[in-house]
């Protein structure tokens, strides 16, 4: 009678069943921490031997893992950083998830973790995050990818689907969760979106299921505040008041990657395109986590950008 345990499933054990759909192999990968200034932690996975070109920032409620199937269809060395409050990174204490304060963290995270300017792609939050990124700190972006986000998205649609998703914040099971969030449309596949609550779950001492990022209870709590008690971590914060302005100031090319099904409205695109005109818009079909409902397709526009002549990578003072 064997005693050997069943295999543990981990944060990686997904990965081949996703690489061979796509018939692709599994680079290597790791998980990376950071501990900031502050001392909180914020963490990383990172894909592949080789010096990164392409940094990931995902959108609220989800985590690094949300890019694995695009960093597969990708094929390059990437970097998918856990905003703070989200997967392994640490919550912040003062629950301010405005794309500016989360951009603090993530120009550490680029300073130590890469080497060279990067095809910065962000989803929803994180593209507002990576806009203020490449406004502060524009020798670590070499091209700007903001996708399925603006900052004139209409709050009463998109931001509004996701304060009301997460007005259930814990379950008896994962398979619960699952069922809620494909009702909702959020997540590609039956498979993949189980695949996405079990990494952005944890399991409590009384055997419930909860969502372990921050932005869920603070998305359920505003749901049961009146207007006026709305202030730091709402939606509206949350967005950023700034965004424009750091649309405006980004020097690196720039590209909005719309989702046919998304949070980007007609108006919201139109209102982009007027305020920067520079900037290409590129359409996908599927949900607003393209990453998830349209990755080869995002991985190719990744790519193109990847293979495009960028500047030398940066050399640190004094070397």
């Amino acid at each position: 009678m064997s005693h050997v345990a069943p295999e543990e499933i981990t944060e990686f054990s997904f990965l081949a069943g996703q690489a061979a759909a796509l018939g692709v192999p599994i680079p290597p990968v790791e998980r990376l921490s950071l501990t900031l200034a502050d001392g909180r932690t914020l963490s990383a996975l990172r894909y592949g031997d080789e010096p990164v070109e392409v940094t990931l920032l995902h959108g609220a409620g989800l985590n690094a893992h949300t890019w694995d199937t695009t960093v597969l269809a990708l094929g390059r060395p990437a970097l998918a950083i856990d905003l703070a409050g989200h997967g392994d990174s640490s919550w912040r204490d003062d629950a301010d998830y405005t794309g500016r304060t989360l951009a603090a963290d993530v120009i550490e995270a680029l300073r130590t973790w890469t080497d060279r300017p990067q095809v910065l792609v962000g989803q929803s939050l994180g593209g507002l995050t990576a806009a203020a990124i490449a406004a502060r700190a524009p020798e670590l972006v070499r091209e700007l990818l903001v996708v399925d986000i603006t900052p004139g998205v209409d709050q009463s649609v998109g931001p509004a689907a996701l304060r009301e998703f997460y007005r259930v914040v814990d379950a008896a099971s994962r398979d619960e969760l699952v069922d809620r969030a494909q009702q909702f449309g959020f997540g590609g596949s039956r498979d993949d979106t189980a695949r996405g609550v079990f990494l952005n779950t944890r399991v409590r001492p009384d055997g419930r299921v909860e969502w372990k990022h921050h932005f869920a209870h603070i998305a359920a709590r505003l749901l049961d505040a009146p207007p006026a008690a709305a202030s730091t971590g709402a939606p509206s914060a949350i967005l950023g008041e700034h965004g424009w302005a750091d649309l405006d100031a980004v020097v690196a090319p720039l590209s909005l990657v719309r989702a046919g099904h998304g949070f980007v409205s007609d108006d919201a695109e139109q209102e982009f395109r007027a305020r920067a005109p520079r900037a290409r818009v590129l359409h996908l079909e599927g949900s607003h986590n393209l990453q998830e409902t349209a990755p080869a397709a995002l991985a190719e526009i990744i790519r193109t950008a990847a293979d495009s002549i960028g500047p030398e990578p940066v050399e640190e003072p004094g070397l």
